[in-house]
């Protein structure tokens, strides 16, 4: 395309507020409205960000009646990933989505179909992927220096970090709650450094003892998890060990250990993987008969603002460039398969097999 594209913005909350900031830091992208429901809430983010002149509306059905876009970011409960999404591509825009995919695979595959109509594209938010330490792990990997990753440990949580917000915690706005939330990042990491190989057997565990908690002021609302982990099998023979938290008695559920036949990579923990790691990283192997351990610096230390901010930027590049989705849906479908995987075998009690859908 070249030149400025057209910008709206669907959902006016806190992290609609870091693309807001994100997209006014660049020449060529010109935002032209926002939605929100609340009253006055996308007015008045709009003129914070010196954009004026652009229009208001109350929702996207509104919006998207009234003017045509280049790019939307969808920021907005994951209920209404689906819909709000495909609205925005049947108006003729690509698509920023935030994170998770969906609600549910089902409504992932109404997104995909409408995107593989349109001939626009969807670009899933996980901003951690423009972390300098996160494409060190994935280029470790893939180097061949681990051999065959058989074994991966992984997750995240808060120590006490339930959501602020009624949407988070409830499963008709959510579809699920630190899973969706935050687990989709852990998740997404070491898949996207395997090459997002696809899943084959999920089994799950879920809890909410500190979501009912009374203290806790939606506890009465609260049906998701704060809690989950899980035994993923791969396609490739590796297995994933997971768990995540909103909420748990310990300060971490552990680093993040990718286990290879040639050697090992311990990364870290942090809270919920949205940025990337915060402390160097360790690689094991050995040389010469000799059990070694050498240093990974970080490669650089960015805050989730920033990371964020690098994102809408190569979505925008991308929009303007006629370029590919940043962050394909084919490998989103692939979280969202999983995270639906843990609910459903966590219901059941019970390993399950996953599936891929065809789109």
């Amino acid at each position: 395309m070249g030149g400025k594209i057209r910008v709206g913005l669907v959902g006016c909350g806190h992290i609609a507020e870091r693309h807001l900031a994100a997209y006014a830091g660049l020449p060529y992208a010109e935002v032209a409205a926002a939605c929100d429901p609340v009253p006055g809430r996308a007015r008045e983010l709009l003129d914070r960000y010196g954009f004026a002149e652009a229009k208001s509306y109350s929702g996207f059905e509104e919006m998207f009646a009234a003017q045509t876009f280049d790019a939307v970011s969808v920021c907005v409960h994951n209920a209404l990933h689906a819909p709000a999404s495909i609205a925005a591509l049947e108006n003729g825009a690509c698509v920023l989505l935030e994170k998770p995919f969906a609600s549910s695979v089902a409504d992932a595959v109404e997104i995909m179909r409408a995107e593989k109509r349109t001939g626009k594209f969807v670009s899933v938010g996980f901003q951690q992927r423009y972390s300098g330490s996160m494409k060190q792990v994935k280029e470790i990997c893939q180097s061949g220096r681990l051999g065959k990753i058989y074994y991966i440990q992984t997750g995240g949580g808060r120590r006490r970090g339930l959501p602020t917000s009624e949407g988070f915690v409830k499963k008709e706005c959510a579809g699920s709650g630190a899973l969706g939330d935050i687990g989709c990042y852990s998740l997404d990491t070491v898949l996207d450094a395997l090459g997002y190989p696809r899943p084959t057997t999920v089994t799950g565990y879920t809890s909410d003892f500190f979501g009912k908690k009374k203290e806790y002021e939606f506890s009465s609302a609260f049906n998701v998890e704060d809690f989950a982990a899980a035994f993923i099998r791969l396609e490739t023979g590796c297995v994933i060990d997971f768990r995540i938290a909103w909420a748990m008695h310990p300060d971490t559920s552990g680093d993040t250990l990718i286990y290879g036949t040639e050697g090992a990579l311990r990364i870290p923990s942090t809270e919920c993987w949205n940025s990337g790691a915060e402390r160097d990283m360790t690689l094991y192997s050995d040389v010469d008969g000799s059990m070694t351990e050498t240093v990974v610096p970080l490669a650089e230390k960015v805050d989730r603002d920033e990371c964020l901010a690098r994102k809408v930027e190569d979505f925008a590049r991308a929009v303007r460039d006629g370029g590919r989705a940043p962050v394909p849906t084919s490998e989103a479908l692939i979280n969202q398969v999983i995270i639906d995987g843990v609910l459903e075998s966590a219901k059941l009690g019970r390993e399950i097999s996953v599936e891929i859908p065809e789109v």
